[in-house]
């Protein structure tokens, strides 16, 4: 088969550079290197007991079938519950679809939203996926630059600048995959001020890292009443509970947003692992004290990478606020040789 019998769509499509560089590795370990793997966005930490306790239990009480499409009653509830205690967001469970990771509830929110040739907003550097599933709907990433001295974080009048009358959403993630970024209670207020001008533009708010914050409490943008049923929450288990292969995200949003995601998975995968779900209701059940303990980790963690990488000259770094990435500036780097290999771009690094 050649690539003219593939359809257009998958031949657009890029690969993850993320899957890819994890591609490497694996590759590079399986000829005996020893390669410290720092691709995926996954927590090396296994899942707490208790989560994988309830898991068992769920196997043997029998909850092996198709559940819902939007999730079980139970964990919808139990999300609802968790967005008003900690973000003090009024999501009934009605307004919650639970999905196979968040990667799919992002797909779920902008398949149903976005249409041929309409503009999505997207702050760069961005996760790696965002602009594929905008393609994937056949819309059109814009893209707004960022800067370190900013700490990657874009500015009200850098939003009013690219908004125009075909933007239909804005996406972005705080805790930032990649750069760390947490945007501030403020510094939200002052994006919002500029969405409310333009009640035509969704705002799909990407919170998977919430729990990964080094510097005070998570903020969401959904807080602001103004806005708030233009605003799609995804978030999910899999950073804060180190449950990566459980494969279980989760949106709030206004009841004809879930309805619309609802639908929309009805017809690819229809709902999410059984198991998994009751995994996660015990995971949001039961407090946050083995998250802390992972966050805590985290933190020694980020502050011994910026001590090495600030040693390494010509490398340039901030301090990121939450998650648990580093996004250094190499640019000194490109276009040097060591007399055999030039340096060309930041894949050839």
């Amino acid at each position: 088969m050649t690539e003219n019998q593939l359809s257009a769509r998958v031949n657009e499509l890029e690969e993850s550079q993320t899957i890819g560089m994890a591609k490497l590795c694996r590759e590079l370990a399986e000829k005996g290197l020893d390669v410290i793997n720092l691709s995926l966005g996954e927590p090396d930490f296994d899942t707490p007991v208790h989560i994988r306790d309830a898991a068992k239990k769920a196997i043997d009480e029998g909850y092996t079938h198709y559940p819902p499409v939007a999730g079980f009653n139970e964990l919808r509830k139990v999300i609802s519950e968790k967005f008003k205690r900690e973000n003090n967001l009024d999501y009934t469970p009605a307004q919650v679809v639970v999905s196979t990771g968040a990667k799919q509830a992002i797909a779920n929110a902008v398949l149903s939203l976005v249409n041929k040739d309409e503009e999505v907003i997207i702050p760069v550097p961005y996760w790696v996926s965002y602009i594929e599933i905008v393609k994937l709907a056949e819309g059109k990433p814009v893209f707004i630059p960022t800067t370190m001295e900013n700490n990657f974080k874009i500015t009200p009048q850098q939003l009013e600048k690219a908004i125009t009358p075909k933007t239909r959403m804005f996406m972005f993630s705080s805790p930032c995959n990649p750069t760390g970024s947490v945007y501030t209670k403020e510094e939200l207020a002052a994006l919002v001020k500029v969405f409310e001008k333009y009640e035509n533009v969704y705002i799909l708010s990407d919170e998977i890292y919430e729990h990964i914050n080094y510097d005070g409490k998570h903020e969401s943008i959904a807080q602001f009443a103004s806005i708030a049923d233009r605003v799609i929450v995804v978030n999910g288990v899999s950073k804060s509970f180190a449950m990566t292969g459980w494969r279980i995200g989760y949106i709030g949003a206004s009841l004809k947003i879930a309805q619309a995601c609802d639908k929309m998975q009805g017809q690819f995968t229809s709902g999410a692992s059984s198991v998994s779900q009751k995994a996660a209701e015990a995971a949001l059940s039961n407090g946050l004290t083995s998250t802390r303990e992972m966050r805590d980790a985290f933190l020694r963690r980020r502050n011994l990478m910026l001590a090495l990488l600030r040693k390494i000259p010509h490398i340039k770094v901030n301090e990121p606020k939450g998650a648990f990435y580093v996004f250094p500036d190499v640019s000194f780097f490109l276009g040097k040789s060591d007399g055999e290999t030039k340096i060309n771009n930041v894949h050839d690094l």
